[in-house]
Protein backbone atom coordinates (compact mmCIF):
# COMPACT_ATOMS: atom_id res chain seq x y z
CA UNK A 1 0.00 0.00 0.00
CA UNK A 2 1.47 3.38 -0.85
CA UNK A 3 2.32 6.00 1.78
CA UNK A 4 -0.18 8.56 0.49
CA UNK A 5 -3.06 6.13 0.87
CA UNK A 6 -1.93 5.16 4.37
CA UNK A 7 -1.71 8.81 5.44
CA UNK A 8 -5.16 9.53 3.94
CA UNK A 9 -6.67 6.56 5.76
CA UNK A 10 -5.04 7.63 9.02
CA UNK A 11 -6.36 11.18 8.69
CA UNK A 12 -9.85 9.89 7.92
CA UNK A 13 -9.70 7.66 10.98
CA UNK A 14 -8.65 10.55 13.24
CA UNK A 15 -11.15 13.01 11.77
CA UNK A 16 -13.93 10.48 12.32
CA UNK A 17 -13.23 10.74 16.04
CA UNK A 18 -11.84 7.25 16.50
CA UNK A 19 -8.71 8.59 18.22
CA UNK A 20 -10.27 11.52 20.10
CA UNK A 21 -8.45 12.31 23.32
CA UNK A 22 -10.32 12.26 26.62
CA UNK A 23 -9.65 15.99 26.90
CA UNK A 24 -11.62 16.52 23.68
CA UNK A 25 -14.60 14.62 25.09
CA UNK A 26 -14.37 16.60 28.35
CA UNK A 27 -14.41 19.87 26.43
CA UNK A 28 -17.22 18.81 24.10
CA UNK A 29 -19.38 17.71 27.06
CA UNK A 30 -18.67 21.03 28.84
CA UNK A 31 -17.03 19.30 31.82
CA UNK A 32 -14.25 21.87 31.64
CA UNK A 33 -16.72 24.61 32.60
CA UNK A 34 -16.57 23.32 36.20
CA UNK A 35 -13.44 21.12 36.38
CA UNK A 36 -9.76 21.53 35.54
CA UNK A 37 -6.91 19.07 35.46
CA UNK A 38 -5.10 20.27 38.58
CA UNK A 39 -7.04 22.90 40.55
CA UNK A 40 -10.51 23.32 41.99
CA UNK A 41 -12.84 25.47 39.92
CA UNK A 42 -16.56 24.97 40.64
CA UNK A 43 -16.04 21.25 41.10
CA UNK A 44 -12.96 19.30 42.14
CA UNK A 45 -9.94 18.99 39.88
CA UNK A 46 -9.40 15.73 38.06
CA UNK A 47 -6.24 15.31 40.13
CA UNK A 48 -8.26 15.64 43.36
CA UNK A 49 -10.77 13.06 42.10
CA UNK A 50 -7.97 10.64 41.23
CA UNK A 51 -6.27 11.18 44.59
CA UNK A 52 -9.49 10.60 46.54
CA UNK A 53 -10.21 7.32 44.77
CA UNK A 54 -6.64 6.06 44.29
CA UNK A 55 -6.44 2.27 44.45
CA UNK A 56 -10.23 1.86 44.45
CA UNK A 57 -12.40 0.31 41.76
CA UNK A 58 -14.79 3.25 41.36
CA UNK A 59 -15.30 3.46 37.61
CA UNK A 60 -18.92 2.24 37.80
CA UNK A 61 -19.62 4.55 40.77
CA UNK A 62 -18.24 7.58 38.93
CA UNK A 63 -20.09 6.63 35.75
CA UNK A 64 -23.34 6.59 37.74
CA UNK A 65 -22.46 9.87 39.48
CA UNK A 66 -21.85 11.62 36.16
CA UNK A 67 -25.07 10.28 34.65
CA UNK A 68 -27.30 11.08 37.65
CA UNK A 69 -25.48 14.10 39.09
CA UNK A 70 -25.31 14.69 42.80
CA UNK A 71 -23.41 16.39 45.58
CA UNK A 72 -21.65 15.69 48.83
CA UNK A 73 -18.54 13.87 47.66
CA UNK A 74 -16.49 17.06 47.32
CA UNK A 75 -18.72 19.63 48.97
CA UNK A 76 -22.23 21.05 48.77
CA UNK A 77 -22.21 22.31 45.16
CA UNK A 78 -24.26 19.83 43.09
CA UNK A 79 -23.13 18.43 39.76
CA UNK A 80 -25.81 18.36 37.08
CA UNK A 81 -26.73 15.06 35.43
CA UNK A 82 -24.94 14.39 32.15
CA UNK A 83 -27.02 12.21 29.79
CA UNK A 84 -25.67 10.13 26.88
CA UNK A 85 -26.69 12.93 24.51
CA UNK A 86 -24.05 15.10 26.16
CA UNK A 87 -21.29 12.45 26.44
CA UNK A 88 -21.55 8.92 25.04
CA UNK A 89 -21.12 5.87 27.25
CA UNK A 90 -17.87 4.97 25.46
CA UNK A 91 -16.45 8.49 25.85
CA UNK A 92 -17.52 8.65 29.49
CA UNK A 93 -15.79 5.35 30.29
CA UNK A 94 -12.62 6.59 28.58
CA UNK A 95 -12.79 9.93 30.39
CA UNK A 96 -13.24 8.27 33.79
CA UNK A 97 -10.25 5.99 33.16
CA UNK A 98 -8.17 9.04 32.16
CA UNK A 99 -9.29 11.04 35.22
CA UNK A 100 -8.39 8.21 37.58
CA UNK A 101 -4.83 8.24 36.17
CA UNK A 102 -4.32 11.94 37.00
CA UNK A 103 -3.47 11.40 40.70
Amino acid sequence: MNKTLLVALGLAFVSAGALAAPEDALTKAACMACHTKDKKLVGPSFKDIATKYKGQDVSAKLFDKVRKGGSGSFGPIPMSPNPPEKISDADLKEVIAWILKQG
